[in-house]
C-alpha cells in the first residue's frame, strides 16, 4: 500500500494535470471561429414574438 501511496498516486496526479493541461492548450491551435465561445443565440435571425396574452382589440390597433 506504501508503494501506491508514494509512486502511483502522484503519478496518477500528475498525468491527470498534464492531461488538463493539453487539453486546454489544444485551443490555440484551434481555428479562430472554433476558439472561440459557442454563440448563446443564432446570429442574423431577426424573430419577434407575438404576443398572445393580450385582448383582440389589441391585436389590431397597431
Amino acid at each position: 500500500m506504501a508503494i501506491f501511496r508514494q509512486y502511483i498516486a502522484p503519478l496518477l496526479a500528475v498525468l491527470v494535470f498534464f492531461f488538463a493541461l493539453v487539453a486546454v492548450s489544444a485551443r490555440i491551435f484551434l481555428p479562430s471561429d472554433m476558439a472561440a465561445p459557442a454563440p448563446i443565440e443564432e446570429v442574423g435571425v431577426s424573430f419577434q414574438p407575438t404576443p398572445t396574452d393580450l385582448p383582440p382589440a389589441a391585436h389590431n390597433a397597431s
